[in-house]
């Protein structure tokens, strides 16, 4: 049974944030260093400030020659069962670091010598550089580094979806970036047949096919040796019957075939080519239907049809919040993650329905921080299930609650307003007095963006959050 289904959340893979596992059997996905590097929210930018931390560590104990301080960084580096992800077949069982390997990574690592030179800078050059290194040894050193920010998440997404947890949990090791050290405490945590659980987010798994030792080699490499031989004019080079030259890759294969020990020796003498590799190698999140199979129309129509049902008012407000949780998942991913209940504002006074992370890459949610010059690394959602309009003090509630190091744009989601332009007019005042910008959305609005969602393309989105964030914005 998958995790929705246990707690009867009544919610798809497409209205949830984490991986909706079974614990029972691993998924086929990774967590990916190098794809969490290159994401800009904060969950991701946090965590791999953590996994920089215990790896410059590990760095600087080799090159200053004590290695059995830094063989003890390896141990606390196990099988993580607990996020259900990885190779494993029937019951997760890992096939990642277990402690028998932990010895061997090490002198893999060492021997390779690609930290002493320099060639090794990153925790994911591990899998380009050391021999018997696999994208699920990356994984699982990743997952037990990164522990307590899967903890935290997990707490959050428990929270969100009223899930209990237990609490007085060891919660095992994880990397301390602050204190700079391995360490552990009791804390709550969610536990399933006496199982320790972590969910991971799943706008930050990848199947990590992009950064690896293959692509690397067949892309980058083999190209680069090919205008080489090109420029040089080696006996590789033939013509064709137009003239022109060219050499295969098969050639050179055969003369460099691929090893960990052929990329280390390439590199160190090419380091741009690692360069331009990781410069032009990006990972976007995986879709909900690359994740798990779903119909994802009918899971709209579903919701489509609850919305039209629910009667606004007091009464239903829990159930029109939990639903509006849903349908901004399935709406805003991948480009507003991770959703907070209720995050505390200003010391705890304030606080908001829903609060996202904003990991727009490109698109309207990176351009209002970007070009518009409104910070905004949360996104905060109100969700008033009123069977009246929203008035002034609604708009000044969510103003209010604004600041510029957590953000100053928001959403405000309600069943109708009888006169939206005079809404509307009211938010432009708002972004005027530069106290935020706040876009409104209603029932009509939520029905027309679900039911011209699509999986692969968020160009009906992106087009109207941007005229509606215009209407706004320009006068």
């Amino acid at each position: 049974m998958q995790i929705s289904e246990i707690y009867n959340l009544q919610k798809t893979q497409a209205q949830l944030d984490f991986i909706d596992i079974n614990p029972e059997v691993d998924i086929p996905l990774f967590i990916d260093p190098f794809f969490l590097s290159k994401r800009n929210d904060n969950w991701s930018i946090e965590a791999t400030l953590t996994l920089r931390s215990f790896f410059q560590k590990v760095i600087d104990l080799i090159r200053a020659g004590n290695e059995e301080d830094a063989k003890a960084m390896f141990s606390h580096l196990h099988e993580p069962n607990s996020t259900c992800l990885g190779m494993s077949v029937g019951n997760p069982q890992g096939r990642g670091v277990g402690n028998e390997d932990t010895d061997k990574i090490y002198e893999s690592l060492l021997r390779s010598r690609a930290i002493q030179t320099g060639l090794i800078q990153d925790i994911e050059d591990n899998i380009l550089f050391v021999d018997n290194f696999g994208k699920d040894k990356l994984s699982d050193m990743a997952t037990n580094i990164i522990t307590r920010h899967l903890i935290k998440y997990t707490k959050d997404q428990c929270e969100l979806h009223n899930i209990e947890l237990t609490n007085n949990i060891a919660s095992g090791f994880f990397w301390s970036r602050q204190e700079n050290e391995w360490q552990a405490e009791y804390t709550e945590m969610l536990v399933i047949d006496g199982r320790k659980i972590l969910l991971v987010p799943k706008g930050i798994v990848s199947y990590s096919k992009s950064y690896s030792p293959d692509r690397y080699y067949n892309h980058f490499i083999l190209d680069f040796l090919q205008n080489e031989n090109l420029r040089m004019r080696s006996a590789l080079v033939q013509r064709r019957n137009n003239g022109a030259n060219f050499v295969t890759k098969k050639s050179i294969k055969e003369i460099n075939p691929q090893s960990k020990e052929f990329l280390r020796r390439f590199t160190l003498e090419h380091p741009q080519v690692l360069e331009q590799f990781k410069e032009e190698t990006d990972i976007e999140s995986l879709t909900n239907l690359e994740i798990t199979d779903i119909d994802i129309r009918a899971v709209i129509r579903n919701l489509v049809g609850t919305l039209t049902e629910l009667d606004p008012g007091a009464d239903t407000a829990s159930e029109y919040h939990n639903l509006m949780i849903g349908v901004l998942e399935i709406i805003l991913y991948p480009h507003l993650i991770n959703p907070v209940k209720e995050r505390e504002i200003h010391n705890g006074r304030k606080r908001v329905d829903i609060s996202f992370d904003n990991a727009s890459k490109t698109g309207v949610f990176y351009r209002l921080q970007e070009f518009y010059q409104l910070p905004c690394p949360y996104i905060f959602v109100e969700c008033k299930n009123y069977s009246r309009d929203i008035v002034n003090p609604e708009l000044d509630q969510i103003a209010g609650r604004f600041s510029f190091q957590r953000g100053k744009v928001g959403i405000i989601i309600c069943r109708q307003i009888d006169n939206l332009n005079l809404f509307i007019e009211r938010c432009r005042d708002t972004y005027r007095d530069q106290r935020g910008l706040i876009i409104p959305l209603v029932d009509e609005d939520i029905v027309q963006l679900l039911n011209n969602h699509n999986n692969w393309n968020w160009s009906f989105a992106e087009r109207f959050f941007s005229d509606r964030i215009r209407e706004i914005t320009i006068n």
